[in-house]
């Protein structure tokens, strides 16, 4: 009988294989379409993988601690449709190799492969090892970090908690053992000017995540050429119908409904409106993208950013939107966000308001060409015109910041653009229902 072949998935846009953690399910085991056949590690994230298919796990083609390219078969599966006849089996597969069988190398396509593991029979994902090599914690070092995970292993957690409370002895001795190729940001940074340093100083290290944020920012300036357009928008309307929904929509939905998901729903119209913004430069050549996938910065407690994406987020209305910001900035919060739930952006908007800043620059997420801040709400004196004439009223207004790549988007675009998203919120219906 023919067997569907299940395959390790894409789970980011730059990440090329992931390593087997623990099989949640055995050879034999009867299965559920989208039940949890596995759990895999990136260098980003670790996640479980679902089935494609419903049926029996009929084999196992990787061990856990394998490294498997994306794409490679990983296990066998015997599908309801397919059982009870003569087996057929699918276009051979080839299994991974162990260590002693065949060193690291490169992988070729459908091709999984093992590299080499420590010394130890302790197993470390590529996440924690990514996190030690960064940190310069030789593999010596590493083997002495006490693990909570199944079978002793280091979690994300435990590297993370050992870093911060890393002896001083280790700081010193990693360099000179194992960090034999320096980190991006040493090998690309400028020459920097020298800093004082006084007793009454404090010396604060870099987590990770903020090394990654420092380095990204870097690049993006390197690669773009920033320019940003400014708009004060009277969101007046915006202010009164959430005030006259929210109590309901709370009661209704069980969870509330912020200015965020508004604003996002005008950026979406906007960048409909002016499809050459929501683009990507690749080289000499500009790819349109056809979805509208829109980045939402989050704040961690921890104080760093994130930047989970809404996709196809025209495909969403007004209650769709704001159940899905509220869920990925809840996920986010809680670290829960899954490599999917990062990637394919192709406009990013960052809320400097709910820090109560009026505007900001924001800096672009490569490779995306444009960012729009969107500045706090405040109460301000305007000039109204009504049917008796100029009148001064009190309106609820706020600054929107549209920084964009002028390697591609000339000013008049990006102007456009970001007076576009204004122009739908000053003109808001007070009468639309959820």
């Amino acid at each position: 009988m023919a067997l569907v072949e299940m395959v390790m998935p894409k789970m980011g846009e730059s990440i090329m294989e992931g390593t087997v953690l623990t099989w949640l399910k055995q050879e034999g085991d009867t299965i559920e379409a989208d039940e949890s056949v596995l759990e895999v590690a990136t260098d980003k994230v670790d996640t479980e993988v679902p089935a494609i298919h419903a049926g029996v796990l009929k084999e196992i083609l990787v061990k856990e601690g394998d490294v498997v390219a994306v794409g490679a078969p990983i296990a066998r599966i015997e599908t309801e449709a397919s059982a009870g006849g003569d087996t057929t089996p699918a276009a051979a597969a080839p299994k991974a190799t162990t260590a002693s069988e065949k060193p690291a190398e490169a992988t070729s396509n459908n091709q999984a492969v093992v590299l080499d593991k420590p010394a130890g029979d302790r197993f470390y994902s590529p996440l924690v090892m990514n996190i030690a090599r960064e940190e310069g914690i030789p593999m010596s070092e590493l083997e002495r970090v006490p693990g909570t995970g199944r079978e002793d292993r280091v979690t994300k957690k435990d590297i993370l908690a050992y870093v911060k409370n890393r002896p001083q002895g280790g700081v010193t001795a990693a360099p000179t053992q194992t960090q034999t190729t320096p980190s991006a940001p040493v090998q690309s940074a400028p020459k920097q000017m020298p800093v004082s340093i006084s007793g009454e100083d404090e010396i604060i290290e870099m987590d990770r995540m903020r090394k990654m944020i420092a380095e990204r920012m870097v690049d993006s300036k390197r690669i773009s050429p920033h320019v940003t357009s400014f708009v004060e928008a009277d969101v007046s309307n915006v202010v009164a119908w959430r005030n006259k929904v929210k109590n309901g929509f709370m009661e209704r939905e069980g969870e509330p409904i912020t200015f965020t998901p508004i604003f996002i729903e005008a950026i979406v119209k906007a960048i409909k409106d002016y499809p050459m913004i929501n683009i990507q430069v690749d080289g000499t050549r500009i790819i349109k993208k056809k979805d509208i996938n829109i980045g939402l910065a989050v704040a961690l407690p921890s104080g760093n950013l994130i930047v989970p994406v809404i996709h196809r987020a025209d495909q969403y209305n007004l209650t769709g939107l704001t159940k899905k910001v509220n869920a990925l900035a809840k996920k986010a919060r809680e670290n829960k966000l899954t490599p999917d739930d990062l990637q394919g952006g192709t406009f990013t908007v960052s809320n400097v308001g709910s820090f109560g800043n009026v505007m900001g620059t924001p800096i672009i997420m490569q490779p995306q060409v444009a960012i729009m801040a969107l500045g706090a709400v405040v109460k301000k004196p305007a000039v109204i015109e009504t049917p008796s004439g100029d009148a001064i009223a009190i309106r609820h207004k706020m600054f929107l910041s549209h920084s964009y790549d002028h390697r591609v988007v000339d000013g008049s675009l990006g102007g456009m653009v970001v007076r576009r998203v204004a122009d739908y919120l000053e003109k808001f219906d007070l009468k639309q229902t959820l």
